[in-house]
C-alpha cells in the first residue's frame, strides 16, 4: 500500500463501515475527504470533528477514526466550533453539516463563525431535505421542486455560498458529491486556508429526493452542472474522463444512458477576489437553473479570529496560571483609572 510523506496510508484516514442509505452522496463526500487528507498529509491527530444532528452529522464517523470528535445538538456546530478554535488552536478542525442543520436552526451560529472567520473547513452535504425525519424541504430546497408525494415547495431557497460571499466568508466553493475531480482539490485548498473555508457541496438523497421533479436529484443535477474550474465526474462502475478547452460545452453520455452537460468557464473571465463579482455568477447561473460549481471568492488578507481579536497565541487549554495572572505593575496601571 502506498504511503504519504507522514509514512500514513489511506486507511489510516478511514472510519468506520457506513450505515447510510446505499448510494447516498454523502458517502462519496466520505470518500473525497478521507483522498484529499491523504494526498494533503493532514495529521489525522490533530483534526477535530465537528457536526450538528441529520445525515450529513452522522458522516465524521465514518473517517478519520485516529481523531477526536464532537456531535453537537441540532443546529449548533458553528459555536462549538468555535469554541473549539478558541481552546486549542493547535487543531484542525473540520465541520460537517447539514443543509437543515446551517440553513434553518443553525444559521444564525453560521453567519458569526464566517464574520469571525473562525479557521476550520466547514462543508454542508445539501439534498435539500431532511433526510431522517422523512424527508420533508429544508431551507435549500428550490422553489418549484417536489417531494415524491408531489407536494410542490412554495418558498425561496437560501443559496448559502451567495450569503457566504455576501458575510465576507474569505473562501467560498460548492461542489457536486460524485466530482471527486473537483472536490478533492478543492477540499486540499481549504486544508491550507488560514481561515473559514466554506465548501457547499450538493449530495442528492437517494431516498427523498432523488426523483422527477427535484432540482437536486442525480438527473437534475448531470442536466445543470457548470464547472467554474476543474471538472470530473466519477460514477460507481466507471469514471468518465473529459478533454475540453475552457469556455466551451460538452456533452457526457452516463452509464445510466443519461447525458451530463459540462461547461468550462474561461478562468480568465472570473475574478476570485472580486466579492461582487462572485455574488453576480452565482445568482447569475441559479436564475438559469444551472448548478455552478467550483472556488468562488477567496480572500487571504482577512485576520483569522485569534488575529483579528489580538487574542493569545496559546489556546486557552495551553494557558498555565502565571499566563492568566496580571503582573503588579499591570493592575496598578489597572487600578490607576479608578483613582
Amino acid at each position: 500500500m502506498s504511503t504519504n510523506s507522514r509514512g500514513l496510508t489511506r486507511k489510516d484516514y478511514t472510519g468506520a463501515k457506513s450505515t447510510l442509505c446505499s448510494g447516498c452522496g454523502h458517502d462519496s463526500i466520505t470518500n473525497n475527504l478521507i483522498s484529499s487528507m491523504f494526498l494533503g498529509n493532514v495529521n489525522p491527530y490533530s483534526v477535530a470533528k465537528l457536526s450538528g444532528i441529520g445525515c450529513s452529522s452522522k458522516t465524521p464517523t465514518y473517517f478519520l477514526d485516529k481523531s477526536s470528535g464532537f456531535n453537537s445538538i441540532h443546529g449548533r456546530m458553528a459555536p462549538v466550533a468555535t469554541g473549539v478554535s478558541v481552546a486549542n488552536t493547535n487543531l484542525n478542525i473540520i465541520g460537517v453539516s447539514g443543509d437543515g442543520d446551517s440553513a434553518s436552526i443553525g444559521i444564525g451560529g453560521l453567519v458569526h463563525l464566517m464574520r469571525r472567520n473562525v479557521k476550520m473547513v466547514y462543508i454542508v452535504e445539501n439534498n435539500g431535505v431532511y433526510g431522517l425525519t422523512k424527508g420533508q424541504f429544508s431551507a435549500t430546497a428550490d422553489l418549484g421542486t417536489t417531494l415524491k408525494s408531489g407536494e410542490a415547495n412554495k418558498l425561496d431557497s437560501i443559496d448559502l455560498c451567495s450569503m457566504a460571499v455576501d458575510l465576507g466568508c474569505t473562501f467560498v466553493a460548492r461542489s457536486f458529491s460524485g466530482d471527486a475531480k473537483q472536490l478533492v482539490p478543492l477540499l486540499q485548498a481549504a486544508f491550507n486556508h488560514h481561515g473559514t473555508a466554506f465548501i457547499d457541496v450538493i449530495s442528492p438523497c437517494v431516498t427523498f429526493a432523488n426523483h422527477e421533479g427535484s432540482t437536486k436529484s442525480y438527473d437534475a443535477v448531470r442536466e445543470n452542472l457548470i464547472h467554474l474550474q476543474q471538472l470530473g465526474m466519477i460514477m460507481e462502475s466507471q469514471e468518465k474522463k473529459v478533454d475540453y478547452e475552457e469556455g466551451q460545452d460538452q456533452k457526457v453520455e452516463l452509464n445510466d444512458g443519461s447525458v451530463l452537460v459540462l461547461k468550462k468557464l474561461d478562468s480568465k473571465l472570473h475574478d476570485f477576489t472580486n466579492r461582487m463579482e462572485a455574488i453576480n455568477v452565482i445568482n447569475s447561473a441559479r436564475n438559469e437553473g444551472k448548478i455552478l460549481t467550483g472556488l468562488f471568492y477567496i480572500d487571504e488578507s482577512k485576520p483569522a479570529l485569534h488575529e483579528g481579536l489580538d487574542m493569545s497565541p496559546k489556546g486557552l487549554t495551553h494557558l498555565n496560571a502565571k499566563d492568566c495572572r496580571p503582573s503588579e505593575e499591570s493592575l496598578k496601571e489597572i487600578l490607576k483609572e479608578f483613582v
